[in-house]
């Protein structure tokens, strides 16, 4: 079951807790917000966190009662870290917001988070329709893969950014990385720490725009330079909570 609401007073000086939060990182996606804000399930805040828009990103988002984060620092984990740290829900979610994941399918993801039976729930991208992924970031999203697995034994076929846990234990991994390894990241130190990891399939729509990140072999590399920089670190060896 999804969290029962608690009675508060509801002031502009003490505001209802959210239910959920979503982090939507954000960079020029005007033409995207529109349908990704309208798809976030009632009784949860959309925390879109602009990182150096230039098409009025931000002002859309608020216009459309989204909660506005600003990171100046450009970096997919930058955003996705000051969402983070920006959000006040028990558990806290991430979606790209460039309308390729539809933010209704973390409803099932969150109510096992809040039932204990898992401790970071991730989609699995399964593309629909034509040029939802390109071949090179397929390829590149698989290799990276079967190095997660050599590395954490963790038998995952995605490393997507549609993804649910908990707030305190997720900031308590200490992640570090700003750029394309932050997703990577989350899961590698999930792993150390003991957590309970689950991978559900989740249909994968062709994005609004050019993805920033995987949009060319380039852009694919970077990615890939920057995750296996995140393999690389030693396990952690502590234990951190999970829930």
């Amino acid at each position: 079951m999804l969290p029962a609401e608690r009675p508060e007073v509801r002031s502009a000086a003490n505001p209802p807790r959210p239910e959920v939060d979503v982090v939507l990182p954000c960079l020029d996606e005007a033409d995207a917000l529109p349908w990704v804000l309208a798809r976030i399930p009632r009784g949860w805040r959309a925390l879109v966190v602009d990182n150096g828009s230039t098409d009025g990103s931000a002002e859309i988002a608020r216009g459309l009662g989204a909660t506005v984060v600003r990171e100046a620092r450009r970096g997919f984990g930058a955003a996705c870290h000051a969402g983070l740290t920006a959000a006040t829900a028990d558990i806290v979610c991430f979606c790209d917001c460039d309308a390729s994941l539809d933010p209704r399918l973390l409803v099932p993801f969150v109510r096992e988070v809040h039932a204990g039976e898992t401790d970071l729930v991730l989609g699995r991208r399964r593309p629909e329709g034509r040029g939802a992924w390109p071949l090179h970031a397929r390829a590149g999203n698989l290799a990276l893969a079967r190095m997660l697995r050599r590395r954490t034994g963790l038998r995952l076929h995605d490393l997507g950014p549609l993804r649910a846990a908990r707030r305190k234990p997720l900031l308590a991994l200490g992640l570090t990385d700003r750029r394309s390894g932050y997703p990577l990241q989350m899961v590698v130190r999930a792993a150390d720490a003991g957590w309970r990891v689950t991978e559900h399939d989740v249909p994968y729509l062709p994005r609004t725009g050019a993805s920033k990140v995987t949009g060319t072999w380039r852009g694919t590399w970077q990615a890939v330079r920057d995750m296996s920089e995140v393999l690389a670190e030693a396990p952690t060896t502590r234990t951190l909570p999970r829930g």
